[in-house]
């Protein structure tokens, strides 16, 4: 609802801009935007940069002069990802023509963050609650890793792509800032007007400080524009603090409880409802269960009933469940029929174990297949196609290798398996399933990435406000819906949680891995170079939204009702409008 309402207004706000930086790219010296800024963006630096070879100076340049301009200038050269998508704005169509191509760049956009959603949410986290499963983890150790894992996926991935590369780094500061903002104001004030509630205090409490901590240890790092090996080490070492911090409060609530209710034997169960520490987590594990069985239950057939293999492997590739279909409204059949040659190709590549089903999801004719399709998507999509012409010795092509030995452990799978029942060695599907979907979706991201740069490019924005709008609102929309779908279903504590446990992940383990990667790239200290007043409007947006609800929440006796609700979106909104003219130059200092 929300992102329908945003994501219009910033359109527009973008078709101007590129308008008007048409009409002002003659009157505006080289170096300097249309609003009579510098063009420099936060970047991500490991060597100066040459201003002569700024590929933001394109739009400087005649209509006529952009497509050579950008085919010379090595700045323009984009390693990452599949397509040049600055070549396809100039020089796939005649430059009258550049805002249809604009126009299917931005389709093309939305294709990208589909493929990004239905990887998280069909393959990524159906695979991570698998191996969790697999290796007996409590819900509580399962929810702060492999579930903050599979829930920020996407963020953590598009900010890794964007910190691999100076031109973007900027855009994964206003992600994952701009992710925060929208998380904490938006979705969980969406969650407090849907479902007012009395949240749990300790856990809030515990979330809010370890966040307010990353902000303010990454506010640090981008004003002394620096950070070593050790202090990355020691960022990303406070999550194993936050997750031993959870796993100990979990302990001593839980030893509180039985202790309260020793004398009471029949009715253990019954304060998981009211769980501080715990939350509503376990009582959607255990309601989803029980749904899961009883709905299975009811449509099993009366008689025995053995599928062909064929039978098997078509009904294995149809994602459209028929009863699920007749209970939906039109508008969800329509974006299911939208999304099914998508679900379709990932069906194809991507194993799934089911471990809440009897037989596991095991589908042999189809993950038969899987081996021989994994593995060959890996190469030819990993590093963006890197490997996908690499060949063994200069002869022999590694994906035609890996071809061939997925064919042998295919025919060897399928001779030794029956359609009925799942190997012993099934869960390593999961395993498999997990490598491939995360290959994707960063193959997914890094094409975000270079879209968003190439349109802040186009449009003479900053790769950091394009990160904390629409980056920020493509991650971060499907958990707004999940969480408040949760709400309404009764759930609001365990939404509320989301909110909070998810983004500190997302901001650790992003700017983290991603500071790591270009450490190992480069063999140097990772420099940030500050765009100015628009980060600092993003750290302290966020910072003062972290004290507003630390200090508010306590004095509302940690109830959450329509009236905070209402307050947190007028702040978002508020941010969102700073933020868009401190980027306009209306706002400066």
């Amino acid at each position: 609802m929300y992102f329908s309402v945003f994501l219009p207004l910033f359109v527009v706000v973008l078709c101007s801009q590129w308008v008007t930086s048409g009409s002002q790219v003659l009157r505006n010296p080289p170096g300097v935007g249309p609003t009579g800024r510098s063009s420099t963006t936060t970047l991500l630096t490991t060597m100066p940069k040459n201003s002569n070879d700024e590929c933001d100076l394109v739009m400087n340049r005649s209509a006529a002069d952009r497509c050579a301009f950008v085919k010379n200038t090595p700045d323009c050269d984009m390693e990452d990802g599949f397509i040049n998508y600055l070549d396809v704005a100039f020089c796939l169509l005649p430059p009258s023509l550049t805002p249809l191509t604009i126009a299917l760049c931005i389709i093309w956009l939305f294709v990208l963050f589909f493929i990004l959603g239905l990887s998280a949410s069909k393959f990524f986290c159906p695979n991570l609650s698998a191996i969790s499963s697999s290796l007996h983890l409590t819900h509580n150790v399962a929810g702060v890793t492999f579930l903050a894992l599979g829930n920020g996926a996407p963020d953590i991935f598009s900010a890794m792509a964007a910190f691999s590369r100076p031109h973007t780094a900027g855009m994964a500061v206003g992600a994952l800032f701009g992710a925060g903002i929208f998380v904490t104001t938006v979705v969980a004030g969406s969650v407090a007007m849907v479902k007012p509630f009395a949240v749990a205090s300790r856990p809030f409490l515990r979330d809010v400080i370890f966040y307010m901590v990353a902000v303010f240890w990454t506010f640090l790092m981008l004003y002394r524009r620096t950070t070593t090996l050790a202090e990355i080490l020691g960022y990303l070492g406070l999550y194993i603090v936050y997750v031993v911090t959870v796993i100990i409060s979990a302990y001593i609530y839980n030893r509180q409880k039985n202790s309260l209710n020793a004398s009471v034997q029949n009715v253990s169960h019954e304060p998981e409802f009211h769980s501080s520490d715990s939350s509503d987590d376990e009582v959607s594990y255990l309601a989803a269960g029980t749904i899961q069985q009883e709905y299975e239950s009811e449509y099993r057939p009366l008689l025995p009933y053995s599928e062909s293999t064929s039978q098997i492997l078509l009904s294995s590739l149809n994602p459209v469940d028929s009863r699920k279909w007749r209970r939906k409204p039109w508008s969800w059949r329509v974006l299911k029929v939208l999304k099914m040659p998508l679900e379709v190709l990932l069906l194809l590549c991507v194993p799934v174990v089911d471990p809440d089903k009897e037989d596991k999801n095991w589908r042999r004719p189809l993950n038969c297949f899987h081996l021989i399709s994994a593995p060959v998507v890996c190469v030819l999509v990993f590093q963006s196609g890197e490997y996908g012409d690499y060949k063994i010795q200069g002869q022999f092509p590694l994906w035609l290798l890996i071809l061939l030995l997925g064919l042998f452990m295919a025919a060897i799978v399928f001779c030794t398996t029956t359609n009925d029942c799942p190997p012993k060695y099934h869960p390593l599907f999961a395993l498999l399933g997990f490598v491939v979907s995360a290959v994707v979706i960063s193959a997914a991201a890094s094409e975000v990435v270079s879209l968003l740069h190439m349109l802040g490019v186009v449009l003479t924005l900053s790769n950091t406000v394009l990160g904390l709008t629409l980056l920020a609102w493509g991650n971060s929309i499907g958990d707004c819906f999940s969480d408040i779908t949760i709400a309404r279903q009764g759930y609001p504590r365990m939404a509320i949680s989301a909110c909070f446990g998810g983004i500190i992940f997302n901001m650790l383990f992003g700017v983290g891995l991603g500071c790591v990667v270009q450490m190992v790239k480069t063999h140097s200290d990772v420099q940030f170079e500050s765009e100015g007043l628009l980060t600092w409007v993003l750290a302290g947006s966020l910072g003062l939204s972290l004290v507003l609800s630390f200090i508010m929440v306590p004095l509302r006796h940690f109830h959450l009702g329509r009236t905070y609700g209402i307050f947190l979106l007028i702040f978002y909104v508020v941010f969102l409008v700073i933020a868009l003219l401190t980027e306009f130059g209306k706002i400066h200092t």
